[in-house]
């Protein structure tokens, strides 16, 4: 069944004393898991709740150094700072020696980490690993079709496309124009969102997860899935990327009609929420159906939301961030752990990747915790109790 704003508002919203609270309870798993990943990182997704040290490798690891941020600025324990900075240094020897890196997701890896560090700290070795990020971001750019390659050997035909995941790199390349004073980084970034908006957004509000590009025009050329239920479903991680990648273009170069391209790919997300609010991995399933849900959409979702509603006339500002106080606390109610005995992890109920007939996934961390899942629900949580200044 359709959601609207009449029947989600049935559930209780969250408030600043109950987010500050769950915030409370979030740090305290962060600081019980210091002793373990300092010097190492958690693994992308838990296994049986339980998150391994990693080696810094993989997409995901800048989610982890970012919660030991959060938890620093909530907090102001020297604890958290000093870890932060050594995975800093992880960082920098990362980008330097080129340790897995041969795709598209080092503002996922470097905003959360370095950027962070620099903005907070004025740290100069995290913003050389994240100018060399960038760097290595703007060698992905392909200006035929005006994109940044997600994945592959830049220039590789089978790989000539763009993913929905990528909107949340832009901002590595809007700090780095900032920062240098060159445009360059912000044009490739306006670029990608141009191009991106051209074919990810379907005419029902849902979105692809990934679109192919025509080497030789340009031009785009098809949609399919990599992590969805089917090429035409709307994968609810991909609507979530969506969401908040949207919002975080809109903050830099304040795009008119990027208002517009919000309120649609949210509509659409809030629309097929499940009675809980807490929504499956793909929104081909609702309410009733035994499939995993994926909380860490929501979590990116309300992020999204509550970014894009500073910049929205008051009325429509006010609707979405009410639907965004409910899905929160819809995630806190049934998805949140705050007792590291049970898991080390933050947000229950997440789902890395799902396989079905269309997709090329194999199951992995399904319904399990997962490093970005933890990351957007401390990050929305400190949105709720502080006028947060954003990493990315």
């Amino acid at each position: 069944m359709a959601q609207t704003l009449e029947s989600i508002l049935n559930y209780p919203s969250m408030d600043v004393d109950t987010a500050n609270e769950a915030l409370d309870r979030s740090v305290g798993v962060i600081r019980e898991n210091l002793a373990e990943f300092t010097d190492r990182f958690q693994s992308s997704n838990s296994f049986g709740g339980f998150y391994v040290p990693t080696e810094n490798v993989e997409w995901t690891t800048g989610f982890w150094t970012g919660e030991i941020w959060l938890a620093y600025e909530h907090t102001g324990e020297a604890c958290f700072r000093k870890a932060a900075e050594i995975q800093v240094e992880s960082f920098l020897e990362r980008i330097e020696k080129k340790i897995d890196v041969n795709h598209h997701d080092m503002g996922f890896l470097f905003s959360l980490s370095c950027v962070a560090a620099y903005k907070l700290t004025g740290n100069a070795h995290a913003k050389k690993a994240a100018l060399l990020a960038a760097d290595h971001l703007a060698e992905r750019y392909r200006e035929k079709g005006q994109f940044l390659q997600a994945w592959g050997n830049v220039g590789e035909a089978k790989e000539y496309r763009l993913i929905i995941d990528c909107l949340l790199n832009l901002p590595l390349l809007y700090w780095a124009s900032e920062v240098t004073g060159q445009a360059r980084y912000a044009q490739m970034a306006e670029n990608h969102i141009r191009t991106a908006m051209k074919c990810i957004l379907r005419p029902d509000d849902s979105t692809y997860h990934t679109h192919f590009i025509d080497m030789e025009t340009g031009e785009p050329t098809y949609g399919v899935t990599h992590q969805g239920n089917r090429n035409g479903s709307a994968w609810a991680r991909g609507q979530a990327w969506g969401i908040y990648g949207i919002a975080l273009s809109y903050r830099y170069l304040k795009e008119p009609s990027y208002i517009d391209l919000f309120c649609r790919v949210t509509d659409y997300f809030i629309r097929h929420l499940p009675d809980d609010l807490v929504p499956y991995w793909d929104f081909d399933f609702d309410t009733g159906s035994t499939e995993p849900r994926d909380s860490s959409a929501s979590a990116i979702a309300v992020c999204g939301i509550l970014e894009m509603a500073k910049y929205l006339e008051k009325e429509r500002a006010e609707y979405y961030r009410q639907a965004a106080y409910r899905m929160l606390r819809a995630l806190m109610d049934r998805c949140s752990n705050g007792d590291i005995k049970k898991s080390n992890g933050l947000l229950l109920h997440g789902t890395y990747a799902r396989d079905s007939k269309e997709n090329t996934c194999t199951n992995r961390g399904v319904d399990e915790c997962n490093t970005w899942g933890d990351y957007f629900y401390m990050e929305a949580l400190t949105r709720m109790v502080t006028d947060w200044k954003l990493y990315w």
